[in-house]
């Protein structure tokens, strides 16, 4: 099956990592040992240095913790981190587009020069929700975004310098121009055309083979779910009718769901065996 052979297929270990745990770690009550760890990295080029490395920035960030079971020394999630990846699993996984009929939801936000690095926090976290720029302090995302808005500010403890509405875009202009200014889309459209590059092939190649070993299913799934699960944040199910023509968002979410349902239940299978 055509693979990209670099270390790490070009991925940050970190990333890698993020994927592993955040796909197999849950079933064994959030714990890897440090030994598989290193034994799956090891086969998506990753070496042991750059694991340990790596999962050290995690335990820093909160992320993981150095646990020991029946003992082997180990990392956990951490609650945050469960939390963090049910978040992920939602955007990741979820197929559906906003309808456009739903409306926005609209952020205002002032906080004061005194809470610089807070302003700078919330404007990264609208970033990494999807929101759009309408213009400084107003941000704009599709209406299903509002929960997940109001849970981002308060965790921030900002909402005494924040609104949140739902909106309606009623003038001026026509709302499919505005949106390619409030988004990055030519800049989206280029990631989505690179993702199909590396991984239309792949599937091509999985659908012809009769067999499908469970490690070649554990490398490529592994690679086809760190490439993607950045990509639904940088578009947030933005409604097809704002979008350009031959919009590669939706072929690329065609390849990912697809290379899933093919390669999912093998590579389980070999992390499995594995881990004994």
């Amino acid at each position: 099956m055509p693979r990209d052979t670099r270390p790490g297929n070009g991925r940050q270990p970190r990333s890698l990592i993020v994927s592993v745990f955040g796909a197999y770690a849950r079933e064994t009550g959030g714990w890897l040992s440090v030994s598989v760890v290193v034994r799956l990295l090891g086969e998506l080029e990753v070496d042991e240095a750059a694991v340990r490395s790596s999962v050290s920035r995690l335990k820093r960030r909160g992320l993981l913790v150095q646990e020991r079971r029946d003992g082997a020394v180990g990392y956990a999630l951490s609650p945050q981190a469960r939390v963090v990846l049910a978040a992920g699993d939602r955007r990741i996984f979820n197929r559906t587009r906003a309808p456009l009929e739903d409306g926005w939801v609209l952020v205002a936000f002032s906080v004061p020069e005194t809470q610089r690095s807070s302003r700078h926090l919330l404007r990264a976290e609208l970033g990494r929700l999807g929101f759009g720029t309408v213009a400084p302090g107003v941000w704009i995302g599709p209406a299903h975004l509002a929960h997940d808005t109001r849970e981002a500010i308060e965790g921030l403890g900002l909402s005494g310098y924040a609104e949140v509405f739902a909106a309606e875009h009623l003038a001026f202009g026509d709302v499919r121009s505005r949106v390619a200014g409030w988004w990055d889309l030519e800049a989206l459209q280029s990631q989505y055309r690179s993702y199909l590059e590396r991984w239309s092939p792949v599937l091509t190649a999985a659908r012809r083979r009769t067999h499908l070993a469970p490690a070649d299913a554990f490398r490529d799934y592994m690679g086809t779910l760190t490439d993607w699960r950045r990509l639904p944040y940088l578009d947030p199910g933005l409604p097809v009718e704002v979008l350009p023509p031959r919009w590669q968002g939706v072929r690329a979410e065609e390849v990912f769901f697809s290379l899933r349902d093919l390669l999912e239940e093998a590579a389980r299978r070999h992390v499995t065996a594995l881990r004994g």
